[in-house]
């Protein structure tokens, strides 16, 4: 966006065109800070309509919850157990499998989150400084845990699960990059420590869930209070 500064110079620069000049300067001057304006509009519009789709998750996460609490069927279940292992699920103890079941509501929903503020990130960052943003401004210590982690995967000889450095950091990582980039960020959230903040639990929440444990009920409304302040963070 044009400063007053920027202005000054501009009209010091007209001052010396013909009328003629001055005209076509000044509104093609106009005309790129208009198209800037919209372009950073769009993609606000843009991360908002991807991240409609986790407040839906969240509230079928509460109908899950009233389906189990009521012992009732909402007729919202597209899937049945069939779609399951049928070989080897069965064998699996009750108790467990009803964990599972719970704790996959929680999984989809933090999977959903998580893959979208990187792609949000990602996006952000390439508008804002080019392809090799994350090269130019990723902290080093961030891209040496992704490297890291890229190297862990390859010894291990599975599939590669992404070409993307950003796929291979967590939340913690993930708000390093926001904090050190905060004036590339500042419109999109509206308070650093809040982010931060939010950011922090949702990388601790993040934890028992990834690596199959059960949720405690105080952490589940955590959980959903913390994706609740995230939504407020663009607000």
């Amino acid at each position: 966006m044009t400063t007053q500064t920027d202005y000054i110079k501009k009209l010091e620069q007209v001052s010396k065109m013909t009328a003629d000049e001055a005209k076509k300067a000044l509104l093609d001057e106009v005309q790129r800070d208009l198209s800037s304006e919209i372009a950073k509009k769009i993609r606000q519009a843009e991360e908002r309509i991807k991240l409609f789709r986790l407040s839906h998750e969240l509230l079928e996460t509460d109908l899950d919850k009233v389906e189990s609490q009521y012992k009732i069927d909402l007729g919202r279940k597209q899937e049945t157990e069939a779609g399951k292992d049928e070989e080897y699920y069965p064998q699996f103890d009750e108790t467990i499998r009803n964990e599972a079941e719970q704790m996959g509501q929680y999984y989809e929903l933090l999977y959903c989150l998580e893959n979208s503020i990187r792609k949000m990130i990602a996006d952000k960052m390439e508008a804002e400084h080019g392809n090799d943003w994350w090269n130019q401004k990723v902290p080093q210590d961030v891209q040496d845990t992704a490297k890291k982690n890229i190297q862990k995967e390859r010894e291990a000889g599975v599939t590669q699960r992404s070409v993307e450095e950003i796929d291979y950091i967590n939340f913690g990582e993930l708000q390093q990059i926001v904090v050190n980039n905060w004036q590339t960020f500042s419109d999109t959230f509206n308070n650093q420590k809040a982010f931060i903040k939010v950011m922090t639990i949702l990388n601790t929440l993040r934890a028992p869930i990834a690596h199959c444990s059960p949720l405690a009920p105080d952490e589940v409304v955590r959980l959903k209070l913390s994706i609740k302040d995230w939504f407020r963070l663009m607000e």
